[in-house]
């Protein structure tokens, strides 16, 4: 048996507010819990996020691992363009 008033008050039914709308409810110990961020306006859970690319590191990871098909078909017939191209510079 839990002793007698040391525990918070448990709220089953608290009410998570988001720019003035309740958005959830949950359990807590506070009848009202304010937030800035939730799910259904992170950018990340929207599907709004942007990458941002610094130095062409985005386009590096892509290609270093296979992740850009366009780029590597490409690629793949430029260098085998160049193999099959005949002139061989040691003859």
């Amino acid at each position: 048996m839990p002793k007698k008033d040391i525990h918070p008050t448990w709220y089953p039914e608290a009410k998570v507010i988001c720019n003035g709308k309740v958005v959830m409810t949950t359990g807590s110990t506070q009848p009202e819990i304010h937030v800035d961020v939730w799910s259904g306006n992170h950018p990340f859970f929207t599907g709004t996020q942007k990458i941002l690319d610094t130095e062409g590191r985005v386009d590096r990871f892509m290609r270093k691992y296979g992740m850009n098909s366009s780029t590597d078909e490409s690629n793949k017939k430029d260098s085998s363009s160049q193999k099959d191209d005949g002139s061989n510079s040691e003859n």
